[in-house]
């Protein structure tokens, strides 16, 4: 059946709180052919599954078009339906961009540059996310509305007697379009929106003669729509803003020559130069050239990075001293900002626990709200003689004051604000489910190589027997010249950084499982394993005694023969992270308990985990780092496995949080329900505490909106305030439930 279905995204414009989004939800599930809707507020962007082959585009269109809000294709939908006017098509799957084929012109799409993916559409349809807010729509609507208003108030001193005629034509300049909204919400089947609170609120105070307050009470209610549209708009832009970190263009080398291209057109495999203090335009591998690069846009790591060729770059990172060429590896679409944004966006439209069991909640609660409006209405008179405009006025406020607009809007805002704060530091989590375990998160299990550790050897000791350490050193990377073994590699790096020259081999020759043999100016050499020496030469008691030191401490050694003689030793290993330890203690101090799960031996597997005061498995398979995660999980602990996202993968599956360790590779960003791109130990507790920090600051919003409603709700039955201080209670509420949450895009104080 997954062959029958395809998906489509959206960008919503207009869409700035959860009631707009229900209503959209709602509207188009009514659509012929669709299979599921989800609605994201903080993304402003809407996915809707539907059969293969069903032309809905048009439908929905004309469906969210009634409803106030335009609709725009992303990611590969066609460009058809730019308006609610607009019929066009647009129902193409998700992430099937178009990238040129071999004999297409590989830089230009239809003679221009493809949009960015934040840059879908560059004019305004009404959303306080494309300008100015009085540029808007809703803004063009607030400024009318407070004109209308302020002439009926001018005109009022002067013509008394007409004065509830003016108020109520002030009062239809907003309410009309709220009304046509609100009759629109009812046909597509929401009944209970907040655009028909308010249409009966205002219709039952002209009713009852309060025209002017019916006026102001429009007018506040336009002013906390349009304040919630700001305040949802810098959410979004937050991560957004991530796509001007790419420039629009780049140096690409065809046929010898340099020239000058749009960024977004750069094909895979095309080769750029990026010069120094220039931003890299696209993810690749460094061809030739090495400098210092700032990856702190992408990866948040304060410290410039040495890169040379063959290591990996990243769109957006700034080149340091030194040219580069690049080899380009992923297409605009498809780069590190891309799928982090795309994947940010993506896990916003999931919806966290507590943000279900909100919707569920507000679907009774309105129609409940409207039931106490009612109720509050009637039964005073009815029962007790009381004066019927006083409480059917009474009434309209509770209508008011009930709107749920706040109280929905109090766990997305949140959960959206720290999505993109935590992309932002490289911290990505898959949705709010995902954001809401880490926070109660018990036990943390790390796996060694990779994650605890850097993933490669590094030379930790030189030792000299029969020869100075620069000697050992220099004929040793002089005899791996060529291998890619991960200790030649290591050695070779150790001489490179050591700045020695090496002299040419001959006769190098690999012997299977032992070593490596050859000469340098007439001398022979071998370099391999104790063992494999110790068949050639007889160590003496004094080496065998330093290497058995070295391999207690998990390291691996090399000794070097030289003419027949031990000449000295190397020992790598495959070091910690440099900020393991205060991540690992960041951790503890937080009361979760760190295990160490890894196949590495249990000496070399001690060596690394026992500074850090953590528990250790060693000698594990994959199947065994699964069952201690279980066993974990058995003793009441909420498990978060850390790996690198393949061979830990029962593991990962297996744990109530699985985080991958990466620095912006696909299994990082693609195999777990959370990511750390810069790959450090000390970002698992940075999840931790933005994810505690969010939780607090969903009861803070939740406290905010039902305390407010409380207060209002009493003081309105009691007599203390009316219709407009209700309005407030409702618009107010949301503003600072919005206001509250992006508190959270603060970056956090330093520790």
């Amino acid at each position: 059946m997954a062959g029958n279905v395809r998906e489509s995204r959206y960008r919503v414009d207009g869409m700035d709180c959860a009631s707009c989004a229900a209503k959209i939800d709602t509207a188009v599930r009514r659509v012929d052919g669709v299979q599921d809707v989800s609605v994201s507020v903080s993304a402003g962007t809407m996915t809707v599954r539907h059969a293969h082959g069903h032309e809905i585009g048009p439908a929905i269109v004309r469906k969210v078009g009634g409803l106030g809000y335009r609709l725009l294709p992303l990611a590969g939908t066609t460009a058809g339906a730019s308006g609610a006017g607009d019929h066009g098509c647009c129902d193409h799957a998700h992430g099937h961009d178009h990238h040129p084929s071999a004999g297409e012109q590989p830089y230009l799409h239809s003679g221009k540059a493809r949009p960015e993916p934040s840059e879908s559409h560059g004019h305004d349809h009404g959303s306080a996310a494309t300008g100015p807010w009085w540029r808007t729509a809703k803004g063009r609507l607030v400024v009318a509305a407070g004109l209308a208003l302020a002439v009926a108030h001018g005109a009022g001193k002067f013509l008394p007697a007409t004065e509830p005629w003016i108020f109520t034509l002030a009062m239809l300049v907003g309410l009309v379009p709220i009304a046509r909204r609100a009759l629109m919400a009812a046909l597509a089947g929401t009944p209970f929106s907040i655009e028909t609170l308010m249409t009966v609120a205002a219709a039952g105070a002209v009713f009852i003669g309060a025209t002017e307050e019916a006026a102001m009470v429009v007018f506040l209610f336009l002013i906390g729509e349009l304040l919630e549209g700001v305040a949802a708009s810098k959410a979004r832009a937050s991560i957004q803003s991530l796509t001007a970190l790419v420039p629009k263009s780049a140096l690409v080398e065809m046929d010898g020559r340099t020239s000058e291209v749009p960024a977004e057109s750069l094909p895979v495999g095309a080769t750029i130069l990026v010069r120094p203090g220039d931003r890299i335009p696209a993810d690749g591998a460094i061809v030739s050239g090495e400098s210092m690069v700032d990856e702190a846009p992408v990866t948040g790591e304060s410290t410039p990075v040495r890169k040379e060729a063959g290591d990996s770059v990243f769109a957006g990172t700034v080149n340091g001293d030194g040219a580069l060429r690049v080899r380009v590896t992923a297409a605009s679409a498809d780069n590190t900002i891309a799928r982090v944004i795309r994947l940010v966006e993506e896990a916003q439209e999931m919806k966290a626990p507590t943000e279900r069991f909100i919707d569920r909640f507000s679907r009774y609660y309105t129609p409940a709200v409207v039931v106490v409006a009612a109720l509050v209405a009637s039964m005073p008179p009815f029962l007790w003689g009381a004066e019927w405009g006083e409480w059917i006025y009474k009434g309209l406020a509770i209508l008011l004051i009930g709107c749920p607009c706040a109280l929905v809007i109090s766990t997305p805002a949140a959960i959206a604000a720290s999505l993109s704060a935590g992309a932002r530091r490289g911290l990505l989590m898959k949705g709010g489910a995902v954001l809401e375990s880490l926070g109660r998160i018990t036990a943390a299990a790390f796996d060694k190589t990779g994650t605890l550790t850097e993933g490669k050897p590094k030379v930790t000791d030189i030792v000299g027997f029969d020869a100075g350490k620069a000697d050992v050193l220099r004929y040793a990377a002089a005899l791996e010249q060529g291998s890619s073994h991960p200790l030649a590699l290591a050695i070779r790096t150790r001489a490179d950084a050591d700045g020695l020259q090496l002299p040419p081999v001959a006769s190098a020759k690999a012997i299977g499982g032992k070593g490596i043999e050859g000469s340098v100016d007439g001398v022979e050499l071998f370099l391999g394993s104790p063992q494999a020496v110790d068949e050639r030469v007889a160590l003496s008691v004094a080496e065998k005694q330093r290497i058995g030191t070295l391999h207690d401490e998990g390291k691996s050694v090399s000794v070097l023969v030289v003419d027949g003689r031990a000449a000295g030793a190397l020992a790598m290993r495959d070091e910690p992270r440099a900020d393991a330890a205060k991540g690992v203690k960041a951790l503890s101090d937080a009361g979760i308990r760190v295990v160490m799960l890894t196949g590495d031996n249990r000496r070399t597997a001690e060596a690394i985990g026992r500074p850090f005061g953590i528990e250790i498995h060693a000698g594990l398979l994959p199947e065994d780092k699964q069952k201690i995660v279980r066993q974990l999980q058995a003793e009441g602990f909420q498990v978060a496995k850390i790996g690198d996202g393949i061979n830990d993968a029962p593991a990962l599956a297996a744990a109530d949080v699985g985080i991958a360790m990466g620095g912006g590779t696909d299994v990082a960003l693609e195999t777990a329900d959370a990511a750390s791109l810069h790959a450090r130990v000390s970002d698992i507790a940075a999840m931790v505490r933005l994810s505690r920090a969010t939780m607090r600051n969903i009861y803070q919003n939740i406290g905010m909106a039902l305390g407010l409603k409380a207060v209002f709700l009493v003081t309105t039955i009691a007599g203390i305030t009316g219709l407009w201080p209700a309005i407030l209670a409702d618009t107010g509420a949301t503003v600072l439930v919005t206001m509250n949450a992006l508190r959270l895009l603060r970056p956090p104080a330093s520790t």
